[in-house]
């Protein structure tokens, strides 16, 4: 019995079969895994919370029968509660912030036998698209170390592809999950709105802007851990509809002739070549599969939205600090804070409650919008990113322009927010490498509460253009 020499990158599913067969013991991934994010931490800065300690004492232990029993895990340092250890937010004002119990998707991670390695580093508040905390530090990408991760959920990204451990919790507000995806070379699958808890702290946030998942190489990986996640909390406000059957059982399903949309276009903004390239590369796949592709559109009104979705972004800034001023018992001050995240909380505190509640009301009349456009098709495809992975520093806000940042981010990401918007599900697929070798995603985006049509496509895609064996410079 031993740990073979390939572990780092099987996934999380072979892995837990490897558990099962009794070929390796839990404690024996775990060691491993440990190993690697020791050996690579120090160059990609990807784990700020170690929970060696937790992880060892778990897999010594009796382990729940889950489809993961025995897996290292990472979660992301941002809406994950685990009782007893800090939840820092990317922010040196939440240093002190420690929960007392587990959050409900937690419970359920270790009910699928996940074991629970550390924590992962984000931006302050998740407000940015690049991982570069300035309490923490900037994490890197293991393909480019000096290009962004993505973000918010930039430390999972480089964490799962680097191979210190198969998949980690990401989740996303404005294009989280989606965003590292596509910088890293991953899979990233967006779930539908509510179709994983936020309990018990939360019913959701953000009008529902946020949903939770992870970061995988395979789509198995995420259609299984979906399975082992997904479905109502008591007391929740409202859920997703439920599957017609497992989201696993949608890979082994044939995917009927699918009509897809594909566009490079979003809120003004046009996809450089590289990204406009990898959609037509994903466009021309899907006719090989048999599939109907055709350019269409998505007509969004961005001078309208632009507004809405900042009135409520701004208003969880200050949400956020103020929550973690009752948690902590500190008063939040501007010298706690990056300048970019003042100057939100300070827009959002300007917010009045009948103005929230006006652009809620538009972003669900963006939302029928949509919606309707989509009727006709079964998915549309994008860009995940209008850009390649940019130079680490790109969305530093300096103290005279603090808006700076997000306003850089806007070009960069305009293709991801709507599906936060409306609530549909959507994923990046790792399709695409570009002539410096760096992973260019696309996006597929599915009707509301349709996960099963995107996980048919992105088994398809899967085994026609393999990904999960890529391994970049920076890797275990």
């Amino acid at each position: 019995m031993g740990i073979p020499q390939d572990i780092a990158f099987l996934d999380a599913t072979a892995q837990a079969e490897l558990v099962r067969a009794r070929e390796v013991k839990p404690v024996e991934l775990v060691e491993a895994a440990i190993d690697r994010i020791e050996a690579l931490n120090p160059e990609l800065n990807a784990v700020i919370t170690p929970m060696y300690d937790q992880a060892r004492e778990a897999a010594s232990g009796k382990l729940p029968a889950g489809p993961f029993a025995g897996v290292p895990f990472l979660l992301k340092d941002i809406l994950a509660a685990y009782a007893g250890v800090r939840m820092c937010w990317g922010s040196a004002f939440a240093l002190e912030c420690v929960p007392d119990q587990d959050c409900e998707l937690v419970k359920r991670f270790k009910r699928a036998g996940l074991i629970i390695l550390g924590k992962t580093n984000t931006p302050e508040f998740g407000i940015l698209p690049t991982t570069e905390p300035h309490a923490f530090g900037a994490s890197r990408n293991p393909w480019n170390t000096g290009v962004t991760t993505g973000g918010s959920s930039g430390g999972s990204a480089a964490a799962v592809a680097s191979g210190m451990v198969p998949m980690a919790h990401a989740n996303d507000g404005g294009g989280s999950i989606r965003i590292p995806a596509s910088c890293c070379g991953l899979f990233g699958l967006k779930p539908t709105r509510a179709r994983n808890p936020m309990g018990p702290a939360l019913g959701d946030a953000i009008n529902g802007l946020i949903v939770e998942h992870a970061l995988t190489r395979t789509v198995r990986d995420s259609a299984a851990l979906l399975d082992a996640t997904s479905g109502p909390d008591l007391g929740d406000p409202y859920w997703a509809p439920p599957p017609q059957r497992p989201f696993l059982d949608e890979l082994r399903a044939k995917p009927a002739r699918m009509r897809i949309a594909y566009t490079y276009e979003a809120q003004g903004a046009m996809a450089q070549d590289d990204c406009v390239k990898a959609v037509e590369d994903a466009a021309r796949l899907c006719e090989e599969l048999g599939h109907d592709v055709e350019p269409k559109m998505l007509e969004v009104d961005v001078e309208k939205l632009t507004p809405l979705f900042m009135t409520l972004w701004s208003a969880a800034q200050a949400w956020t600090a103020d929550a973690l001023a009752l948690l902590t018992g500190k008063t939040p001050a501007q010298d706690q804070f990056e300048p970019l995240t003042w100057a939100l909380i300070e827009m959002g505190r300007s917010v009045s409650a009948s103005d929230y509640l006006m652009a809620v009301t538009g972003l669900q009349g963006v939302s029928r919008d949509v919606a309707r456009q989509a009727a006709d098709y079964d998915l549309w495809l994008t860009p995940t990113l209008a850009e390649p992975p940019l130079p680490l520093g790109t969305f530093e806000s300096p103290p005279d322009n603090p808006l700076f940042g997000i306003i850089r981010a806007a070009g960069f990401v305009p293709f991801t927010p709507i599906c936060n918007i409306t609530g549909q599900p959507a994923m990046s697929v790792p399709l695409y490498w570009n002539e410096d070798g760096i992973p260019i995603g696309v996006q597929f985006i599915a009707k509301f509460g349709d996960e099963g049509t995107l996980f048919r496509l992105a088994a398809q895609l899967e085994a026609a253009r393999p990904w999960a064996d890529r391994r970049p410079p920076v890797s275990a």
